[in-house]
């Protein structure tokens, strides 16, 4: 109703263009608290979408288990209950498994490729600002001493395929929905 298409042609051709996105991060307070009806818990807009699972298990509330060949990750909620999401995971060669905790947390984490993923890829730059074009998307949650990392993704398609160097990567709407939910110290099993 109110596009382009109803101004002459003349202001039509002036009128800036709106760039494309793949997907819209909402992570403002007011979109957090309409996320916050029902089961708390609402689909985000990635090809898995997030949902309350049944989930036996001794595992305490606020773990995270990792599950590779589902390619799924879940967060404990207790009762008999976890949040699935939707991950991509580490192509072949890259995959593994064992038990960490959260060692930190970053919003719109900047982004240092290692030296031997530079060494497989000399294309790829040596340093990137956070923000939308950074692979590691909206949110990052460090893993232990290691070099991986549960974080967010700008190639939202990849999630539910193997295509990392190992990291565990979800569509940035999901990230910060488990972001929101998780402390540092949260311990995550990662099942191979």
């Amino acid at each position: 109703m109110w596009g382009t298409a109803s101004l002459p042609a003349a202001a039509r051709e002036r009128a800036p263009r709106q760039p494309q996105q793949d997907y819209v991060v909402d992570d403002s307070p007011f979109a957090n608290f309409f996320r916050g009806f029902g089961n708390g818990v609402s689909p985000g807009p990635g090809p898995v979408p997030r949902t309350v699972v049944s989930f036996q298990s001794n595992y305490a509330p606020g773990t995270i288990v990792v599950d590779t060949r589902e390619r799924r990750l879940y967060l404990v909620t207790g009762n008999g209950q976890a949040i699935r999401y939707g991950i991509g995971v580490g192509r072949d060669g890259f995959r593994w498994g064992g038990v960490h905790r959260i060692t930190a947390k970053k919003e719109w984490p900047s982004w240092t490729p290692p030296a031997q993923m530079l060494r497989r890829r000399p294309d790829l730059p040596r340093f990137m600002e956070g923000g939308p074009e950074n692979p590691l998307g909206a949110r990052a949650m460090y893993l232990g001493s290691t070099l991986y990392r549960i974080h967010g993704s700008n190639e939202p398609e990849t999630i539910g395929q193997a295509v990392s160097s190992g990291c565990f990567r979800m569509v940035n709407d999901d990230v910060i929905d488990l972001y929101n939910r998780v402390q540092v110290g949260a311990t995550v099993i990662v099942k191979n």
